[in-house]
């Protein structure tokens, strides 16, 4: 008879002899590098050609003497940056930059999300879910200021801000004509008209131009905001409800964390457009304003560049708004993930 410990032996003699089967490592077909070409080649050489290389040639051009005219240059390193740093218009238009980097995001993004909670979860609590009555009416109209070009709102804000017969002036004489005709009544001497300019006076002019921008993007915020809310499913909104939370509960403690990624996405964007704003401010007060009131880096870089001739400076202040730009970034989306207690 055959013992046990044959068979034993057999069998670890046989898995010792066996031999180990390896994959063969598969060649990328023709479609395979076809894919990565058209995905991902392409739209690298284009970053490179577009974004990559500009910003490298503008960071050499701001280590130079450049004019933008003429056709040699001179190397004289940190040179512009020093000149930069001593510069009190570029810390004045700075400073306006910093002021819209916080006004238009806080003032945009908050209106932009309790206009998408109303025409979304603001109804009649009876019944589903819903927004207020003629929702889908509010969503066109409130878009419409977005797709009107920017030089357009520009303009049409000068002629609201005019001094003489602007329209914000016109509605405050008759507010102002209201209230002297009541006090007329009591014997009390008359409040004076309003002939004030907006945009010339150093105390409202930047307020005013960030009126104008805040017009311009709640409407598309909004709109943005009401296609993440509608991606909530009913049975969460319907919940709170049950559980006795109000509008306003939801919307802060429900609906706000749930799009907590597409509001970081848009306090990044208005956050850029903050950072740069050359076309508002270009039109509506082309020299930076009274005193550069409402001057901003991109402006001054502009004028750098195309109206003294300083290319080299140009490309220094650009490089220091892109760096800027890209803080700013990184930090609104740092700040705005999600902890790991909270995914």
């Amino acid at each position: 008879m055959t013992s046990p410990d044959t068979f034993v032996g057999h069998d670890e003699a046989a898995a010792t002899t066996t031999p180990v089967v390896r994959r063969r490592r598969r060649r990328p077909s023709l479609e395979r590098m076809l894919f990565f070409l058209v995905f991902l080649g392409l739209p690298l050489v284009v970053y490179l050609m577009f974004v990559v290389s500009p910003f490298l040639q503008s960071f050499y051009y701001s280590l130079t003497n450049w004019s933008g005219l003429s056709p040699s240059m001179d190397f004289i390193g940190l040179e512009n940056y020093e000149r930069i740093f001593g510069d009190a218009v570029f810390w004045k238009s700075l400073r306006n930059n910093l002021i819209l980097l916080v006004l238009l995001p806080t003032i945009t993004i908050t209106l932009s999300f309790a206009l998408a909670v109303m025409v979304t979860i603001g109804g009649s609590t009876h019944g589903g879910v819903r927004g207020v009555r003629g929702a889908g009416f509010y969503r066109v109209i409130s878009f419409f200021p977005y797709a009107v070009p920017a030089v357009i709102t520009g303009i049409l804000f000068n002629f609201i801000y005019h001094p003489g017969g602007g329209l914000l002036n016109g509605f405050l004489n008759l507010v102002v004509g209201a209230v002297n005709a009541v006090i007329g009544l009591l014997g009390l001497g008359p409040v004076p008209e309003v002939h004030n300019a907006w945009l010339g006076d150093q105390r409202f002019a930047l307020a005013a131009v960030a009126f104008a921008m805040i017009w311009t993007f709640v409407g598309f915020y909004m709109v943005l905001f009401v296609a993440s809310i509608k991606s909530i499913p009913s049975e969460v909104l319907e919940a709170a409800r049950i559980d006795g939370a109000g509008r306003l509960r939801t919307a802060v403690q429900v609906v706000a964390p749930m799009v907590r990624d597409n509001i970081s996405t848009a306090v990044v964007y208005i956050g850029i457009f903050a950072l740069d704003a050359f076309t508002f401010i270009s039109v509506m007060t082309p020299n930076g304003g009274t005193g550069n009131s409402t001057k901003v880096v991109s402006l001054h870089l502009y004028q750098t560049a195309f109206r003294d001739g300083r290319f080299g400076e140009a490309s220094a202040m650009g490089v220091l708004m892109a760096i800027v730009t890209m803080l700013v970034a990184v930090l609104v989306i740092t700040v705005g993930r999600p902890r790991k207690d909270e995914r």
